[in-house]
């Protein structure tokens, strides 16, 4: 008899991936299945095991992927089948989540599980929007109102009255199709229909969307923008504090939403700084790093190591790639020998810091002029013997550059690049429904490929506010390839000038 497994019922958060917590992050990282809603953030699905099954259990008004009671079975199936089961809820999952009703079901079929707790919007979109729900200034309590009952109950179970009267502030989730009914039995309870009234929809994403007005006026403010789920809607004065307290929706990146095109290993990097910047990111990896097709040529260099006076890097893959082979060779670092290094760019040399490795030589800018002139004013390097460990398909001015100085250069591949079709978190869909501000490319392969699954030239007519941002001269030549200038290019030619260079435009 196979044991039982257990169901882990996750609260996902609001919508921002850094809210989940650090329960929440480990139970994914071991997940055999993990069933998630159309609230929680499809970029929490990486988290979880590349083997793990992955189910949308849908969940949004008049639109259930999985009817409930097929999915309580679901969990329920699973678990019996010995699996450890994630069931991801948007915000917390005893918070209008059904969250009870999952748990009960798997208590009646005697599965084990256990609740944990999650950020809810309740309190992170008015967060996010710049709205603290008490305040000693204006009150020390607030009410929870669902917009959405069960539509099976013949009358309402809000006492309309007593919520009119009562003090603090009133949070109501889900009632953005019935917000003119909310406001008008508010104010014919009582309430000033002066009070102030803000609306959040998409909160604590790049995505979010602010809105105010008073008991009287919210409706047509919502019917004017085309205001839509999902959205939580604040009741009452400290709404008024928004002007001052409006961090998130302040950054410089807010609202803009940007593609970022680096493989899914390294796109966190650049991700991450916008975020950071308030932007709407979407990762959509196009290219991924797998083993050399040349690997008997690598292994042929690694034999002859010793005879090498520089090892040159030119990416923070190509050292990835060449010490995961160097390491299956070799059991000490030493081995290398005495060889110099030269590592174009910080990232580079970063990551070869990392293996406690000193850098002798770092260009900043991948350009072969560049890289050309820092060698010169090093040192003569005629007649030196050079490994240029790169992309099985680069550009060829480096190489020559070198040996014009009279340089011995083996240009040994230790990676290939091949495209990445995968749409695990919808990012792509996303991107071909409704376009983007911004696409950012980070490498020649990134356009090439970029181009081959999207028909770049294409997807920019069809979505004429587009903008591109190349990291550099190389990528930037890519993109000419193409008939396409781009936008901007960052001086710096690092992940760190693209974000600077994409905050300036």
């Amino acid at each position: 008899m196979k044991p039982k497994g257990t169901v882990y019922l996750v609260g996902a958060g609001p919508g921002d991936a850094g809210l989940l917590t650090l329960r929440g992050a480990e139970l994914l990282a071991r997940a055999d299945v993990v069933v998630y809603d159309a609230l929680v953030n499809a970029d929490l699905l990486r988290l979880a095991p590349k083997s793990a099954e992955v189910i949308f259990g849908g969940k949004r008004s008049r639109d259930h992927a999985i009817p409930q009671d097929e999915l309580n079975q679901l969990l329920v199936a699973k678990a019996k089948e010995g699996k450890c089961v994630v069931r991801l809820k948007g915000g917390d999952p005893y918070i209008f989540g059904r969250g009870g009703e999952e748990a009960e079901e798997l208590a009646a079929a005697k599965v084990p599980f256990e609740v944990v707790p999650g950020i809810s919007s309740i309190v992170a979109g008015p967060n996010y929007a710049g709205i603290p729900i008490t305040h000693r200034e204006h009150c020390s309590s607030f009410t929870v109102i669902t917009g959405h009952e069960d539509p099976a109950k013949d009358e309402s179970s809000l006492d309309w009255a007593n919520l009119a009267k009562s003090e603090g502030t009133k949070v109501v989730l889900m009632g953005v199709e019935r917000i003119r009914q909310i406001a008008g039995q508010l104010v014919a309870h009582g309430m000033s229909a002066a009070t102030p009234v803000a609306m959040v929809r998409w909160g604590t994403t790049g995505r979010q969307q602010s809105i105010e007005g008073t008991l009287a006026t919210i409706a047509d403010v919502v019917e004017k923008e085309k205001f839509t789920a999902p959205a939580v809607t604040i009741i009452g004065g400290v709404v008024s504090l928004r002007k001052k307290l409006n961090w998130f929706e302040r950054r410089p990146l807010f609202g803009r939403r940007i593609v970022v095109t680096r493989t899914r290993e390294q796109a966190s990097q650049l991700s991450r700084q916008l975020l950071e910047l308030g932007a709407d990111v979407l990762e959509i990896p196009t290219i991924k790093i797998v083993p050399t097709s040349k690997l008997n040529l690598l292994a042929d260099a690694l034999l002859e190591l010793n005879s090498y006076d520089w090892l040159v890097f030119t990416s923070p893959n190509g050292v990835t790639a060449f010490f995961e082979i160097f390491f299956k060779a070799f059991d000490d670092l030493r081995d290398i020998g005495g060889v110099r290094i030269a590592a174009v760019g910080p990232a580079t040399a970063a990551k070869l810091k990392e293996l406690h490795l000193k850098v002798d030589l770092m260009p900043e800018e991948y350009i072969a002029a560049s890289i050309a002139k820092a060698f010169a004013k090093y040192e003569s390097i005629e007649n030196l013997k050079i490994l240029l460990a790169r992309a099985e398909v680069a550009n060829a001015d480096l190489p020559k550059a070198l040996e014009e100085m009279g340089a011995i250069v083996d240009d040994i591949p230790c990676y290939q690049t091949v495209p990445e079709t995968d749409d695990a978190n919808g990012a792509a869909a996303k991107l071909l429904e409704g376009g983007a501000d911004w696409i950012t490319f980070t490498s020649s392969s990134t356009v090439e490929n970029f181009h081959a699954r999207f028909d770049l030239p294409k997807l920019l007519k069809q979505f004429p506010q587009i903008k591109t941002a190349s990291i550099g001269p190389e990528t930037s030549k890519a993109l000419a390839a193409l008939g396409l200038t781009p936008t901007v290019e960052a001086r710096q030619h690092t992940i760190e000038g693209l974000v600077k260079v994409l905050e300036r435009g």
